[in-house]
């Protein structure tokens, strides 16, 4: 997927790109209007290559939660954030049954929802992507470990 310099920044609203690192903080453009901020060292910064969503199992990256949803929707947008929890819970358990509820709230899923139309709209998600081999790395060391 290609969400490698996708960021999410606290206190700001979606999501941006990012595209200039300076000495000071760094540069990025706004995926919904396009204009330019600077943020500074300081600030709350969130890659999206590197956030993961909590399962029974483990975790799972959320370019895997993009890439089923994608599969989901066929490389169309989810449903609304702004749906009431019981139903974005209910189709957050189609896309990723084993979510672990205890730990990933409703907030989360509207985040996550929301997150995933803005980059569907962009074009920067869809069902037939690869996922970066940094996250495909982990399941074959895993394998590896079993088959010693």
């Amino acid at each position: 997927m290609s969400i490698e310099k996708i960021l999410a920044i606290s206190g700001k609203p979606g999501l941006y790109a990012l595209k200039l690192q300076t000495r000071t903080g760094f540069v990025a453009e706004s995926l919904t209007d396009g204009k330019k901020v600077t943020v500074g060292l300081r600030s709350n910064v969130s890659l999206l290559s590197e956030i993961s969503v909590y399962t029974y199992d483990g975790e799972v990256r959320l370019a895997e939660v993009f890439k089923a949803i994608a599969e989901k929707e066929d490389n169309g947008a989810a449903i609304s954030h702004k749906e009431d929890n019981a139903t974005l819970e209910t189709y957050f358990r189609e896309v990723l049954p084993e979510f672990d509820e205890d730990r990933v709230y409703a907030s989360d899923i509207k985040k996550i929802l929301n997150w995933y139309n803005m980059l569907q709209a962009k074009g920067l998600v869809n069902k037939s992507e690869e996922i970066s081999t940094e996250e495909t790395e982990a399941p074959a060391e895993e394998e590896a470990k079993t088959e010693k």
